[in-house]
């Protein structure tokens, strides 16, 4: 079963793939056909096997020779990934759907981001709607745990945008307003310590080796999206372990 869902993850990855590239554009992420995006060669069923055409084709595309981005298959390799580590901590159960959408809607908000410093709202529209749609019919938590959830992620992240006048985008906000409805308080807590450590630590690597000054921005989604799935996989063991460590 495991390599079932990793083999799924790959197969999500590949339209995974199709959302980064489209969403941002406005098109359509259901219909027309993948093509190359040097030559706009229609693709063929071969070339859109996951990571296997990428390396069968050397990278390159089979119309026009031109590189094949390095992002394609690893978009694919890292949601066949975590798709498989979501099933090991989740187990083969309903709520399983759940997290992998949430998983797969976090790897396109990360992909945007790093490329483009933008987290388009219809995709935290989604994550907020499919959030609701499973505290009505399968909640994990109180409907008070939610909307404080989503309180503390957009409020708190309003907060800091209002007092450091611009330091922090209105999509980061409105991502963790979105999530923090899934999230519950805690959780939305503990997603953005991770966040702020993270971000605060690759910030820091960055600046010491010359590649980012204090005044080029670091997209800051791809750390929160770092922080909601560590909290929504292993939040209550976190937690857990915390809590029991100040005893």
């Amino acid at each position: 079963m495991a390599i079932l869902i990793f083999i799924l993850g790959l197969v999500i990855g590949s339209f995974l793939n199709v959302c980064i590239f489209r969403i941002p554009k406005n098109k359509n992420i259901v219909s027309g056909t993948s093509h190359c995006p040097h030559c706009h060669t229609g693709l063929e069923p071969l070339d859109l096997i996951p990571v296997l055409s990428f390396l069968l084709l050397r990278g390159k595309c089979r119309y026009c020779n031109e590189l094949i981005r390095l992002r394609y298959p690893l978009v694919e390799l890292l949601t066949g990934f975590v798709f498989l580590i979501a099933f090991l901590t989740v187990d083969f159960r309903f709520l399983l759907i759940k997290y992998l959408i949430i998983l797969s809607l976090l790897i396109v908000i990360t992909m945007i981001d790093l490329e483009l410093q933008l987290i388009p709202d219809s995709l935290v529209i989604s994550l907020l709607g499919w959030s609701i749609l499973w505290q009505i019919f399968l909640p994990e938590q109180t409907w008070w745990q939610a909307v404080l959830g989503a309180v503390i992620g957009g409020g708190l992240l309003l907060a800091i945008a209002i007092l450091s006048k611009g330091g922090m985008g209105g999509g980061d906000i409105k991502l963790m307003f979105a999530a923090g409805f899934s999230l519950g308080q805690l959780g939305t807590l503990l997603a953005l310590f991770i966040a702020f450590v993270t971000g605060g630590l690759v910030g820091a690597v960055l600046l010491a080796t010359g590649r980012k000054t204090k005044k080029t921005p670091i997209p800051f989604g791809p750390f929160l999206a770092l922080g909601i799935t560590l909290s929504s996989l292993w939040g209550h063991q976190i937690i857990g372990f915390y809590l029991n460590f100040l005893k």
